[in-house]
């Protein structure tokens, strides 16, 4: 099993990428740039590839409609270039609240215009004249979906260094979780609970495999986990804490009532009624009791937190549950410690 750990930019590029050098020292696989309405992540992206040497770097994730699929493929082939074929283009529907409230560009027909976007970033990798008309891409502009008319198909100029660059769909409804299986190499699903994903997610994953191009490869898959290695009892409660506020905070305040990807997950999961609970409270603003309704199970099932033994035994059950690499954030005090339990996450996995 692969140990990645996804980062964020939280005050200096100088001062994350030298962290991440120093996990790359300890064996991580890959680092996850994340990308909301921060910083944007390529530029972050871009200056760890030309910092780091081993260490894989991916879009964690890029959504689809503020880049066009042409830009996606480009952008993923400069970072594939820069890092020496070490990058991974992590891209996802992400939902209205950023599409729509901070780019500006319709939320419309997320599945389709995946498949779409894939389609056309594998042609540009091949280097093939784009000339793609689909119903939600349209390369070159047609007139008669506002075009001038004076567009023709184009290829990229640059060699890729790898014709086929890995792809990876955050995805977590059913029908985003069977189009990963069928089209993508990798899949990250949010908030991994192994003893749950079978019911939450084996009929969409069947369904898609049964459709894969069978040059893919077997789909490799992406877990998300919090990560503490301590005897300390104080330690594991305030780590399970941090837990519990970011599982309140997706399963209740991410989305609209009826709308909220995170709460229908912890359904299917099997805490329907607890997760409307913890909707309710998060929307009338009670967040601390939200966090509190939260099943103990789902939060100490979805994290590594506890004694050595422990995490071990939490390892297996993700390897069991089909995870091929847990991306994972340490959530020791101290930057040592961080790196410490890295070190002993790689020596377990």
């Amino acid at each position: 099993m692969r140990i990645g750990m996804p980062i964020s930019y939280d005050g200096g590029y100088d001062r994350t990428t030298a962290v991440i050098a120093d996990f790359e020292k300890a064996g991580l696989d890959t680092v996850y740039v994340a990308e909301a309405y921060s910083f944007d992540a390529v530029s972050h992206l871009g200056y760890l590839a030309a910092r780091t040497t081993t260490v894989e770097i991916a879009s964690g994730i890029l959504n689809i409609y503020s880049r066009t699929p042409t830009l996606l493929a480009m952008t993923a082939a400069g970072l594939d270039f820069l890092s020496g074929g070490r990058f991974t283009l992590g891209i996802g529907a992400s939902g209205p609240q950023v599409v729509e409230g901070f780019h500006g560009v319709p939320y419309t027909a997320p599945l389709a215009t995946t498949r779409e976007v894939v389609e056309v970033c594998r042609a540009v990798w091949r280097r093939e004249k784009i000339d793609h008309h689909g119903a939600h891409v349209d390369i070159p502009l047609t007139p008669d979906r506002g075009g001038s008319g004076l567009g023709k198909p184009l290829k990229l100029i640059n060699k890729p260094v790898r014709e086929r660059i890995p792809m990876l769909l955050a995805a977590i409804g059913p029908k985003n979780v069977a189009m990963a299986a069928e089209l993508f190499e990798a899949w990250q699903p949010a908030f991994f609970l192994p003893e749950g994903s079978a019911a939450a997610f084996g009929e969409a994953l069947a369904e898609g495999t049964a459709r894969r191009d069978p040059e893919l490869g077997p789909l490799q898959v992406v877990a998300d986990s919090q990560l503490l290695i301590s005897e300390d009892a104080d330690e594991q409660a305030a780590a399970l804490d941090r837990v519990r506020a970011k599982l309140a905070l997706y399963v209740g305040g991410m989305g609209a009532r009826g709308k909220n990807f995170y709460n229908e997950l912890a359904g299917r999961y099997g805490f329907a009624d607890q997760a409307t609970t913890v909707q309710d409270l998060y929307l009338d603003g009670r967040k601390d009791e939200a966090a509190a309704a939260l099943p103990e199970e789902f939060v100490r099932g979805v994290a590594l937190v506890g004694p050595r033994g422990h995490v071990a035994e939490r390892l297996a059950a993700f390897r069991e549950a089909g995870v091929t690499t847990l991306n994972v954030t340490p959530l020791a005090a101290e930057h040592g410690e961080r790196l410490r339990a890295i070190e002993t996450l790689k020596a377990l996995a």
